[in-house]
């Protein structure tokens, strides 16, 4: 089985700028950029807000259980549909939940985690 990973990790702002900048400069420079993926937050701070145990145990959730609906996902984790679907648009704006939208009932979703690993790093 082929092992995906999402990498999440603290950058500060001014580090982020410095290579968002060396990134563009390399661009213009008609230079080929390595593409990295990811999701960084500011401090730890940002990442213990972001990423809490609720959330977590959310994503186990998902790729164990592989739930049908949000609905199905909150009724599974014991926890209230409106909560559950907030943390749900929250994980799927940072890019740790994708969503599967349903063709017959338009506003039913299901949430899908397609990496294998979570990778966690700070530059010190």
């Amino acid at each position: 089985m082929k092992i995906r990973k999402v990498r999440i990790g603290i950058r500060d702002l001014e580090a982020a700028l410095r290579k968002f900048i060396a990134t563009g400069k390399e661009i213009e420079a008609g230079n080929s950029v390595k593409t990295e993926k990811g999701v960084y937050f500011t401090s730890i701070e940002a990442f213990r807000k972001a990423i809490t145990p609720k959330r977590l145990a959310l994503l186990r959730e998902i790729k164990l259980k592989k739930p049908s609906s949000v609905r199905q996902l909150s009724e599974m984790t014991e926890r209230d549909l409106k909560n559950v679907s907030s943390d749900i648009k929250f994980l799927e704006q940072v890019g740790l939940v994708d969503i599967k939208r349903n063709d017959e009932i338009e506003k039913e979703v299901r949430p899908f985690v397609g990496y294998d690993k979570i990778l966690f790093e700070i530059a010190v």
